[in-house]
């Protein structure tokens, strides 16, 4: 039985608000889904509550045990707050460059940080939690590659879009790409309703000429948390009618700065989602869908907030 505590984080895991957002009247409409208002302040929090407490269900993790992710922030933030919850040991395993403000979060929880060198990037750091987890009998989500990841955007974000949108129909759905769950999740989610969505993934790319801020971890340097080739959930073959849009980072960027001046406190990677949708909605008639995942906080010392300074 899970420890009583963990009420206040389960039950508020789920039906964050899908709103309407749309930056000019030229521009279309995309439907919203503020996954920031988790409990720690991202999409990630689906995941860390549905592998962890299954896990813990299943006797695979256990009061006082240890969970041991390799995540560049947002992850490793939801594992703490979660394994904070259960009473369970956390240890973040990440490349060195990640921002300060992720590090301080997750210590704050309770966690505990190992970094590993940055030219080895995010697969240096997985490599470092399976070393980790022989040596302490530690449990491993394996965000990028256990297929618990998009089931519970399967069974739980799609489903509540789904009630929460006109018409309970989804024409598109535009994400990014980190270890693939939301996306897939969504999509095989919208089509066991019935939707013959199209599935599209958002990619940033580097403006030429451009001399950005490097942040490891992610294959556009100023996008973190979207990584190429690394994940074994995203099957682009297995995904109908797939689509991928690039979105420049200066782009993603400045539609990142319009939405926290619309008020919606959000990071790079909703900025980057949602330019992505847009573009694929100047083609759709019905409904376009995409995520804003994690909360500005996380970002203070990036290139993102450099014109508020």
């Amino acid at each position: 039985m899970l420890p009583d505590r963990c009420n206040y984080y389960l039950n508020r895991v789920s039906r964050t608000p899908l709103v309407p957002v749309q930056l000019s009247a030229s521009l279309p409409l995309i439907w919203c889904k503020l996954e920031f208002l988790n409990p720690s302040g991202s999409t990630k929090d689906r995941i860390a509550q549905h592998i962890l407490t299954k896990a813990w269900r299943e006797g695979r993790v256990c009061p006082g045990g240890t969970v041991i992710e390799a995540s560049s922030g947002s992850t490793s933030i939801a594992m703490a707050l979660a394994s904070a919850q259960l009473g369970l040991r956390f240890i973040a395993v990440m490349p060195e460059g990640v921002s300060n403000e992720r590090v301080y979060m997750i210590r704050a929880f309770g966690g505990e940080i190992r970094l590993t060198k940055k030219e080895d990037g995010i697969l240096g750091a997985i490599a470092e939690t399976e070393r980790l987890a022989r040596e302490c009998d530690g449990f491993l989500p394996r965000q990028f590659s256990n297929p618990e990841n998009a089931q519970a955007h399967r069974l739980a974000t799609a489903r509540e879009i789904l009630d929460q949108i006109p018409g309970e129909s989804v024409e598109a759905v535009a994400a990014g790409v980190g270890t693939g769950g939301t996306l897939v999740g969504l999509y095989q989610g919208f089509r066991d309703h019935g939707c013959n969505t199209i599935p599209v993934h958002a990619r940033p790319v580097n403006h030429e000429g451009s001399t950005p801020e490097v942040e490891c971890c992610s294959f556009s340097a100023r996008i973190p948390g979207v990584i190429d080739c690394v994940s074994t959930i995203f099957r682009p073959h297995e995904l109908e009618g797939l689509r991928m849009i690039e979105v420049e980072d200066d782009r993603a960027l400045d539609a990142t700065r319009q939405l926290l001046n619309l008020g919606f406190p959000v990071g790079p990677s909703s900025g980057l989602n949602l330019c992505a949708a847009m573009d694929v909605a100047r083609e759709c008639a019905g409904n376009v869908v995409t995520i804003f995942p994690d909360r500005m906080e996380r970002y203070f010392t990036t290139e993102l907030f450099r014109p508020f300074r």
